[in-house]
């Protein structure tokens, strides 16, 4: 008998949800988690593949080929629906959005397809599927509820994402994420505190303010230092040791921000500003507001204020128009900028964008050739910035999952306060994840630091209880086992698939 039949056998149903994209959609995801365990869903066991009661696709539609990628694992479903009779397919998210009827004919053993303004409705719509027997479509033009008034299922008992704004006012032309996600909405200041109040009363220590663009906060409510402000409200909550927010964008990064970011003792000193391009040709044709001067501007004055700031970039290779000297101009600002990490994608063409019918697209081998010399340039800046934190001493925030090779090692895994990953000698003393430990690094490679000598110091923590508590909960009961989605302050690792970027 299979983990779901027993689940079955005593009345339960189970889900799996998949996620595909961006911050907001794995966001999204612990909100759709946390809906159908209120509505009496328990998660399946790791693994299951589909051996599920209900499967949700929260789907992105800016990476390649995802309209492909996502049909092919529907396909794959549509034999297990046939021998599991009442299980149900849902389709969320952005894809759902753009697409809407076209998933149910082409895939017609889908149950549910929503988009991303009501994903509230999802244990609704799965109902009213089940007793009708036919699909259910329904895509909102505008956001019904903001998603952190919804039930949460969070993947980290120590870290969470709080979203202060949904949708984006930008019009970049590679971008079709603003017509998916609708104009910039901001929540309140006081229910963002609120919400964080409540996480770190429940051991939670990290958070991730998360906006499509997260430093125009402020817009929708006529406040343009409201992001500053409340970077700094953050700084004065007791028990929250570490502040961090994803995506900027330049434009909106003003200097009250710089301020702000260095004069909050928990504000982190990291830095995730998207570039795209370094040529002021190529930036003008994706319609980004600033330009090379800008960009190495802020960067100066970011450092300038954090001298140990980490800053990592989101970087498109080959968009249409781009010539051999545009492509030189990136190579300049990566230089100058000096990365810790960039995130590199080749431009290829989404369709509803302006750029997807542009003129002059790159050819293939071009932008390949390109990505392969900007990666080995980047590649090379980030060893050598990595390699000037040997001798320095870190605390690192104890990871969960993050060191694959940990057990075969004896060693742990954590996050230093710029975000980079830090694998370390495994101390005798009883190490949680969300504790903290003080080490000295003493290798550096590429992606991450090592620490090799003992652990100089370890501080338990209210989050590492959390963690405790919620492993001992979820050990006890069928429901827990972990969705594999990015844990907070864990870039992805750097992208070998192409794709133009959702970011900022």
């Amino acid at each position: 008998m299979s983990s779901s039949d027993r689940s079955q056998a005593v009345g339960v149903k189970t889900y799996e949800v998949r996620t595909y994209g961006c911050q907001m959609n794995v966001h999204d995801s612990e909100r759709l988690s946390g809906l159908l365990e209120d509505a009496g869903y328990v998660r399946a066991p790791e693994g299951s593949d589909g051996d599920a009661d209900v499967v949700v696709f929260n789907t992105c539609a800016v990476r390649e080929n995802a309209d492909n990628k996502l049909y092919g694992n529907l396909g794959h479903l549509a034999p297990k629906k046939t021998q599991r009779p009442g299980m149900q397919i849902a389709v969320g998210g952005c894809l759902a959005q753009k697409d809407r009827d076209t998933i149910v004919k082409r895939a017609p053993w889908v149950d549910v397809v929503f988009g991303t303004h009501n994903i509230g409705k999802l244990p609704v719509l799965l109902e009213r599927a089940r007793v009708q027997e036919e699909a259910q479509v329904e895509i909102a033009e505008s956001l019904e509820a903001f998603p952190s008034t919804l039930p949460t299922r969070r993947e980290s008992a120590y870290a969470a994402w709080v979203s202060i704004s949904v949708g984006c006012n930008n019009t970049c032309t590679f971008c079709i994420v603003p017509a998916l996600r609708g104009k910039e909405k901001d929540r309140r200041p006081g229910d963002i505190l609120a919400e964080v109040e409540a996480l770190v009363a429940e051991g939670v220590s990290e958070i991730t303010l998360l906006g499509q663009n997260v430093n125009a906060y402020g817009s929708d409510i006529g406040d343009r230092e409201a992001f500053s402000k409340l970077l700094r409200a953050c700084g004065t909550l007791d028990g929250l040791e570490r502040v961090r927010f994803t995506s900027p964008h330049p434009r909106d990064f003003t200097d009250d921000v710089i301020a702000a970011m260095a004069e909050t003792p928990n504000a982190m000193p990291q830095l995730h500003m998207p570039l795209q391009s370094g040529s002021d040709t190529v930036l003008k044709a994706m319609r980004r507001s600033y330009r090379q001067e800008r960009y190495l501007g802020i960067i100066e004055k970011v450092r300038a204020a954090i001298p140990h700031a980490a800053i990592t970039t989101d970087i498109i290779v080959g968009f249409p128009g781009e010539t051999e000297e545009d492509f030189e101009q990136t190579l300049h600002v990566v230089r100058e900028a000096r990365f810790a990490q960039a995130f590199t994608f080749q431009y290829s063409k989404r369709p509803g964008t302006p750029a997807a019918t542009m003129e002059n697209q790159i050819p293939k081998e071009v932008v390949q050739a390109r990505y392969e010399r900007l990666v080995a340039l980047q590649e090379e800046i980030s060893w050598e910035e990595n390699k000037k934190q040997v001798g320095r001493t870190f605390e690192l925030m104890v990871a969960e999952g993050e060191g694959r090779k940990d057990g075969a090692t004896h060693r742990l895994s954590g996050r230093a306060p710029d975000n980079r990953l830090v694998h370390f000698t495994k101390p005798e003393q009883e190490v949680r994840p969300g504790d903290v430990v003080t080490v000295e690094i003493t290798y550096a490679a590429p992606h991450h630091l090592l620490a090799e000598g003992p652990v100089l110091d370890v501080r338990r923590t209210r989050a590492g209880d959390a963690w405790e508590k919620r492993n001992a909960a979820e050990v006890a009961t069928p429901a827990g086992v972990m969705l594999g989605l990015p844990k907070i302050g864990v870039p992805a690792p750097l992208p070998v698939a192409t794709g133009s970027g959702c970011g900022s």
